[in-house]
């Protein structure tokens, strides 16, 4: 759910999940007083940005940032939409963001600790769903873009941040990153329509000690 800019701050985590499987809460709550660094804003605020470009008419629409962590994608976000939910599973990360929803005074946020891999029914709905750096800490990742096809509303765009397919990287801990095609065919046949991808960002030793390229996929209800 996470995004891990430096090896050093990558082992960190690692040594907390070893042995676990992916996406360990316990672990992640763990850190979570301590996870913020001035490279991982660095980058929160790449991903932001992009992101930004992708939002239409945002004054209007109802997001959800899944996978928030403590948030440090989403609070660049929260002025272009509506209402913004953060939602994590890890109650620690919510608190933080909890935190800094209210020491800036911000009125139109809220935050929901929920675990979409365990939850089979969820009563939210959104017209942007954004998963930044979430699916690669996931095990299995169609039951739970499954759910976040459900909660989107028609029309609704679910945007993905993640790492490109990276076949040097072996990992327990996280998936390799993902081929966009292949991501591609499974939301299609989910029901997703005009899925649309590209590689935005690239970074030396960026993941797990090697160069790796963020992209984004744009999949519309």
């Amino acid at each position: 759910m996470y995004c891990f800019q430096k090896i050093l701050d990558f082992e960190e985590i690692l040594n907390l999940l070893r042995g676990e499987i992916l996406g360990n809460i316990e672990k992640f709550n763990e850190i979570a007083d301590r996870y913020d660094t001035p490279e991982r804003a660095e980058i929160a605020k790449i991903i932001a940005d992009k992101i930004k470009k992708y939002i239409i008419n945002g004054s209007e629409k109802d997001a959800i940032d899944y996978g928030c962590g403590t948030g440090l994608v989403g609070m660049e976000l929260v002025v272009e939409f509506r209402s913004l939910l953060f939602v994590d599973a890890s109650s620690n990360m919510v608190d933080q963001v909890k935190n800094k929803i209210i020491l800036a005074n911000i009125q139109n946020a809220d935050v929901l600790c929920c675990d979409f891999e365990e939850q089979s029914s969820i009563e939210l709905r959104a017209d942007y769903i954004i998963v930044a750096q979430t699916l690669l800490h996931i095990k299995e990742i169609k039951p739970v873009l499954s759910r976040l096809f459900e909660i989107l509303n028609k029309g609704g765009h679910l945007l993905i941040v993640d790492f490109d397919k990276n076949n040097s990287i072996v990992s327990d801990e996280v998936h390799s990153g993902f081929d966009r095609e292949e991501l591609a065919d499974i939301l299609k046949k989910i029901g997703f329509l005009n899925v649309y991808s590209e590689t935005f960002y690239k970074g030396s030793k960026m993941f797990m000690n090697q160069d790796a390229s963020l992209f984004i996929l744009d999949a519309v209800k």
